[in-house]
Protein backbone atom coordinates (compact mmCIF):
# COMPACT_ATOMS: atom_id res chain seq x y z
CA UNK A 1 0.00 0.00 0.00
CA UNK A 2 0.89 3.57 -0.52
CA UNK A 3 -0.52 6.90 1.45
CA UNK A 4 -2.60 8.70 -0.56
CA UNK A 5 -3.13 12.25 -0.79
CA UNK A 6 -6.09 12.04 1.99
CA UNK A 7 -3.19 11.57 4.65
CA UNK A 8 -3.75 7.70 5.55
CA UNK A 9 -0.47 6.28 6.44
CA UNK A 10 0.38 3.37 4.46
CA UNK A 11 1.18 -0.24 6.79
CA UNK A 12 3.83 -3.14 5.99
CA UNK A 13 1.50 -5.92 4.38
CA UNK A 14 4.04 -8.56 6.65
CA UNK A 15 3.29 -7.12 10.63
CA UNK A 16 0.74 -4.36 9.69
CA UNK A 17 3.28 -1.46 10.99
CA UNK A 18 2.79 2.02 9.69
CA UNK A 19 5.40 2.48 7.39
CA UNK A 20 7.61 5.32 7.53
CA UNK A 21 8.70 8.17 5.27
CA UNK A 22 11.71 5.84 3.63
CA UNK A 23 10.24 2.72 3.56
CA UNK A 24 7.57 3.03 0.86
CA UNK A 25 9.81 1.36 -1.60
CA UNK A 26 10.19 -1.40 -0.26
CA UNK A 27 7.54 -3.66 -1.86
CA UNK A 28 4.79 -2.68 1.02
CA UNK A 29 6.84 -4.07 4.18
CA UNK A 30 8.51 -2.14 6.40
CA UNK A 31 12.73 -2.15 7.17
CA UNK A 32 12.38 -5.07 9.83
CA UNK A 33 9.77 -7.13 7.32
CA UNK A 34 11.62 -5.88 4.29
CA UNK A 35 15.01 -7.10 5.50
CA UNK A 36 14.23 -10.50 6.96
CA UNK A 37 12.82 -11.38 3.82
CA UNK A 38 15.80 -10.77 1.81
CA UNK A 39 17.61 -12.17 4.56
CA UNK A 40 15.59 -15.75 4.29
CA UNK A 41 15.58 -15.35 0.19
CA UNK A 42 19.38 -15.00 0.79
CA UNK A 43 19.57 -18.04 2.99
CA UNK A 44 17.23 -19.98 0.60
CA UNK A 45 19.42 -18.58 -2.24
CA UNK A 46 22.53 -20.02 -0.66
CA UNK A 47 21.30 -23.30 0.11
CA UNK A 48 20.04 -23.74 -3.67
CA UNK A 49 23.27 -22.66 -4.96
CA UNK A 50 25.08 -25.35 -2.54
CA UNK A 51 22.83 -27.93 -3.85
CA UNK A 52 23.41 -27.10 -6.61
CA UNK A 53 27.18 -27.12 -6.38
CA UNK A 54 27.69 -30.45 -4.79
CA UNK A 55 25.61 -32.37 -7.35
CA UNK A 56 27.53 -30.69 -10.20
CA UNK A 57 30.55 -31.40 -8.09
CA UNK A 58 29.71 -35.65 -7.98
CA UNK A 59 28.76 -35.36 -11.71
CA UNK A 60 32.62 -33.90 -12.59
CA UNK A 61 34.04 -36.52 -9.91
CA UNK A 62 36.73 -38.10 -12.51
CA UNK A 63 39.61 -40.24 -11.76
CA UNK A 64 42.96 -38.05 -12.38
CA UNK A 65 46.59 -39.64 -12.51
CA UNK A 66 49.65 -38.23 -14.04
CA UNK A 67 50.74 -41.32 -15.80
CA UNK A 68 49.68 -42.76 -18.94
CA UNK A 69 49.28 -46.33 -17.37
CA UNK A 70 47.81 -47.58 -14.33
CA UNK A 71 47.45 -51.48 -13.38
CA UNK A 72 44.62 -50.81 -11.34
CA UNK A 73 42.66 -48.60 -14.34
CA UNK A 74 41.14 -50.00 -17.54
CA UNK A 75 40.56 -47.49 -19.78
CA UNK A 76 37.91 -48.85 -21.88
CA UNK A 77 38.22 -45.61 -24.41
CA UNK A 78 40.46 -42.77 -25.11
CA UNK A 79 38.39 -39.87 -26.16
CA UNK A 80 40.36 -36.72 -26.44
CA UNK A 81 43.24 -34.11 -25.22
CA UNK A 82 41.46 -31.45 -23.02
CA UNK A 83 43.31 -28.64 -21.12
CA UNK A 84 42.51 -25.94 -18.41
CA UNK A 85 43.40 -23.21 -17.30
CA UNK A 86 43.53 -20.61 -14.76
CA UNK A 87 45.20 -16.73 -14.26
CA UNK A 88 45.41 -15.89 -10.69
CA UNK A 89 46.83 -12.35 -9.66
CA UNK A 90 49.42 -11.67 -7.07
CA UNK A 91 47.87 -8.68 -5.24
CA UNK A 92 50.54 -5.86 -4.28
CA UNK A 93 50.49 -6.78 -0.71
CA UNK A 94 51.65 -10.05 -1.57
CA UNK A 95 54.51 -8.87 -3.71
CA UNK A 96 55.50 -6.39 -0.98
CA UNK A 97 56.20 -9.35 1.72
CA UNK A 98 57.00 -12.18 -0.86
CA UNK A 99 59.70 -9.53 -1.59
CA UNK A 100 60.97 -8.80 2.14
CA UNK A 101 60.58 -12.67 2.40
CA UNK A 102 62.83 -12.70 -0.78
CA UNK A 103 65.49 -10.74 1.42
CA UNK A 104 65.41 -12.17 4.54
CA UNK A 105 64.54 -15.76 3.27
CA UNK A 106 61.72 -18.09 4.89
CA UNK A 107 58.00 -19.27 3.31
CA UNK A 108 55.78 -17.01 2.21
CA UNK A 109 52.72 -18.65 2.73
CA UNK A 110 50.68 -15.84 1.07
CA UNK A 111 51.88 -17.14 -2.07
CA UNK A 112 51.82 -20.63 -1.25
CA UNK A 113 47.97 -20.20 -0.47
CA UNK A 114 47.31 -18.53 -4.18
CA UNK A 115 49.45 -21.03 -5.91
CA UNK A 116 47.48 -23.76 -3.93
CA UNK A 117 44.19 -21.95 -4.37
CA UNK A 118 44.92 -22.13 -8.20
CA UNK A 119 45.85 -25.78 -8.50
CA UNK A 120 42.97 -27.00 -7.03
CA UNK A 121 40.90 -24.47 -9.47
CA UNK A 122 42.29 -25.59 -12.75
CA UNK A 123 42.34 -29.47 -11.43
CA UNK A 124 37.89 -29.05 -10.81
CA UNK A 125 37.91 -26.90 -14.15
CA UNK A 126 40.38 -30.16 -15.96
CA UNK A 127 37.49 -32.21 -14.49
CA UNK A 128 34.30 -30.51 -15.50
CA UNK A 129 36.26 -30.19 -19.40
CA UNK A 130 36.63 -34.01 -19.00
CA UNK A 131 32.79 -34.66 -18.07
CA UNK A 132 31.81 -32.19 -20.81
CA UNK A 133 33.52 -34.71 -23.55
CA UNK A 134 31.78 -37.61 -21.51
CA UNK A 135 34.84 -38.79 -20.01
CA UNK A 136 35.42 -40.44 -16.20
CA UNK A 137 38.83 -40.50 -15.63
CA UNK A 138 41.91 -38.03 -17.30
CA UNK A 139 45.22 -39.43 -17.29
CA UNK A 140 48.79 -37.92 -18.24
CA UNK A 141 47.54 -34.64 -16.04
CA UNK A 142 50.17 -32.07 -16.69
CA UNK A 143 50.75 -28.40 -15.22
CA UNK A 144 52.53 -25.80 -16.44
CA UNK A 145 53.37 -22.89 -13.94
CA UNK A 146 54.04 -19.54 -15.76
CA UNK A 147 54.18 -16.08 -14.51
CA UNK A 148 52.87 -13.27 -16.60
CA UNK A 149 53.46 -9.56 -16.09
CA UNK A 150 56.72 -7.11 -15.27
CA UNK A 151 57.54 -6.12 -12.13
CA UNK A 152 54.42 -3.60 -12.08
CA UNK A 153 52.05 -6.34 -11.73
CA UNK A 154 52.49 -10.09 -11.60
CA UNK A 155 49.81 -12.80 -12.24
CA UNK A 156 50.69 -16.35 -12.81
CA UNK A 157 48.87 -18.85 -15.31
CA UNK A 158 48.29 -22.22 -14.47
CA UNK A 159 47.47 -24.79 -17.20
CA UNK A 160 46.07 -28.12 -16.84
CA UNK A 161 46.41 -30.74 -19.34
CA UNK A 162 45.84 -34.61 -19.63
CA UNK A 163 43.66 -37.24 -21.91
CA UNK A 164 40.12 -37.79 -20.88
CA UNK A 165 39.03 -41.24 -20.87
CA UNK A 166 36.47 -44.03 -20.27
CA UNK A 167 37.44 -46.21 -17.35
CA UNK A 168 35.82 -49.01 -15.83
CA UNK A 169 34.64 -48.26 -12.64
Amino acid sequence: CTSGGNGVMAICSECGRKLGLFEAGSAGLCNQCALGFEGRQILEDAATGLREREEREVEVEAIMVTTEMQPDINITKRITIVTAEVAYGMNVFKDVFAGVRNIVGGRSEAIQKTMRDARETVLYELKREAHAVGANAVIGVDLDYTQIGDSGWNMVLLVASGTAVRVEV
